[in-house]
Parts: C-alpha cells; structure tokens; sequence
C-alpha cells in the first residue's frame, strides 16, 4: 500500500469516540473501527456494520454483517461469512450444502439455524429472530458462536457497541426507539430519525474515439506533458514519483476538443497507481487530474482498486465515469477489516453509491 495521507485506506481508519456527536451531525459517508467491529454508511444513509473474530483468534475467521437503512421503519438485515483463507476453516466449509445449515448460539443458547447457505454469495442470511437477539446481545458482553457440525466460529463482541452508536448517530436515531444502542434518557419519537437521502444519477456518456477532430495530432514531448501535469498536485513527488520517469505516455480522445492523459505514477510493495488527466487537445490546455492511484481504464470507466495488505484479504475501490466533459465519482467502498475471511474481501461495504444512467 502506498503510504501517504492521499491514499490511507478506509479499512485502516480508526475514529476516536470524542468525535461522537449526539446531534447527528455528521456526513452520511462515514467509516468507523473499534476493536472487532466496523461501520461504514454511504452516502444514502444505509449503515453496514461489520463484525470479526477477535484479530488473535484466526483458525476459524468469521464475519457477520448488519445491514440497515436510513429511516423510521427500516429493518436490520444480517448475514454470515465464515472464512476459508485457513485450513481448518476451509475443511469445515467444504461440508456446508443446502441441508447443512449454520446455527447461532448466544451465551451457549441455541437461537436455530439460518437460512440455507448460498455457495455463490458464500454467505448465509440470519432469520429475523437471530438478528433480534443478535443486536441485544452485542449490547452487552456476550459469548456468540456460529457452528457447523462439530466446528465453531467464535464471533467477538468487542467494538460492537462503539460502532452500533455510531450509526444510530449517522442515521439520527439516537434516543429513539429505533436505536441499536437504547439508552435511559428522555426517549425521542421515531419522527427525528432521519429519512434516506436520494441516490445521486450520473450521465454515462462513452468517449467518441473518432471524429471530425480524430485526424488532429497531438504532438508534446514526454518532458512537457510531465511539467504541465506537475502543476495539477501539491506535491508531486509523493503522489507521483515517477511522473518523469522513462515510461510512456498513453494518450486517448475523449470527445471533439478533450483528451485522456495516463502515466503510471507509483509502484509499492503490493499495490500501485497510474495518473489520469484529462486536457484540451489545444492551448489552453488546463490539466485536470482526476486520480494518481487508478488501477484500470475502459471506455471511460475508471477505477483504482488496492489492497489492505498483501494477501489480498482486503480492499478499497473507487470507481469514475465520464459523463461527457469530466470524470466523476460513481462508487467508492471497502471490503471490510484484514481478517482472513477470503480472497478479494469479506463484504462491499459502499461509503459512495450512484446511479449511472448510459446516454446513447
């Protein structure tokens, strides 16, 4: 991972608890970690709460994510990973069918078994009443295990109640009855909680490799573009160090008048980033840099993917989209915490969501 405050991946963040505002407020994009536990909401409001096996505890990783939406009435959905990075793991899901489910014990009492496992989500939804007795034990210190024949996935408790409050925070519940967290203070109404904001649109237009302006040659020498480029960044050597290095320039059209400029930018142990501009073909050419970090350019659909660390057990994207004139944000998530769970990631925890509308 490149390390630099540009490119600090969300998973890793951690927020003290003195940030809490019991006001609500604070930006529907918010991620938040303690201990076990994360939080990550989106731009919508909706909360994702994630929980793991205590870090020291990784022969069996398992992950539980609570799903909510922003709203009064608005249900708490709830699902089940168990890992199979490690071995002992991977035998135990290897017996896992639609007739074996896994079944949730609470303080060594059975609360039933959930839904039929889904090898293609590799994940299983909890029943509503497992959900319920789920959130009022996370409240409190509790023992919570998930298990599969004679297999046992020991999920930790701690962090749970830091991050449930946080969302009650981001979604105005706090001293309602709706509240993960209840408390003893005067209870507001379910009225104060606050409503799901509308989910951005975006016009997706594809660049137009060809037109009247396809047979004009852009022609800057390397030295020039990476001068020009230079003064898009603060500090260029640390987000870009190899902006003037010997390899090439790759050069696109977008449309009649803008074009697509890429050069690899940066390269870490297990992670690296290319620059992607966008320029006029002709004085004045006003550089516009959109990111230092992207991993994959197609058809005007951007992203820029890294890894937590170097097995690959968690990630960050960010994705953008030309809408015609510039590139903008359509989605940017985690996978959630390092915590073995599988390759790729546990769960796609958004913290920016849209709706991309295709222009013909």
């Amino acid at each position: 991972m490149k390390h630099n405050n540009k490119m600090r991946l969300p998973m890793l963040a951690a927020v003290s608890m003195a940030l809490f505002s019991t006001a609500s407020m604070v930006n529907a994009e918010t991620e938040f970690t303690s201990q076990d536990w994360q939080v990550v909401c989106d731009n919508t409001r909706t909360c994702r709460l994630a929980g793991y096996q205590a870090e020291n505890n990784s022969e069996f990783p398992v992950s539980i994510l609570l799903t909510r939406r922003a709203g009064a009435n608005a249900a708490v959905d709830g699902k089940v990973k168990l890992g199979g990075a490690k071995d002992s793991s991977s035998k135990a899901l290897m017996q896992l069918g639609n007739r074996h489910r896994i079944s949730l014990f609470i303080n060594d009492r059975n609360y039933g078994e959930t839904k039929p496992y889904s090898a293609a989500a590799g994940s299983a939804e909890l029943t509503q009443a497992q959900v319920t007795a789920l959130l009022s034990a996370l409240q409190r210190s509790s023992k919570i295990t998930l298990a599969l024949r004679n297999s046992r996935w020991q999920l930790s408790d701690k962090g749970a109640s830091a991050v449930m409050l946080k969302a009650d925070d981001v979604q105005g519940r706090v001293g309602t009855p709706s509240a993960f967290m209840k408390s003893n203070e005067a209870v507001k109404s379910n009225s104060s909680v606050l409503p799901p904001k509308a989910v951005p649109v975006l016009r997706f237009v594809e660049p137009s490799g060809k037109s009247a302006a396809s047979d004009k040659k852009f022609v800057m020498r390397s030295s020039q573009l990476a001068s020009l480029m230079k003064g898009t960044m603060k500090d260029a050597d640390a987000d870009c160090p190899n902006l003037s290095d010997k390899s090439p320039w790759r050069v696109s059209r977008l449309n009649d008048s803008q074009l697509l400029a890429q050069h690899d930018c940066w390269t870490a142990a297990y992670n690296a980033g290319s620059g992607v501009w966008v320029i006029n073909d002709s004085k004045p050419y006003k550089p516009t840099l959109v990111t230092t970090s992207a991993t994959n350019y197609d058809k005007g659909k951007l992203s820029s993917v890294q890894k937590g660390r170097g097995i690959g057990d968690c990630m960050s994207q960010v994705d953008w989209v030309w809408t015609g004139r510039a590139f903008e944000k359509s989605h940017e998530s985690t996978t959630g915490l390092c915590r073995l769970i599988e390759a790729g990631g546990a769960w796609q925890l958004p913290t920016y969501v849209t709706d991309v509308k295709v222009v013909k």
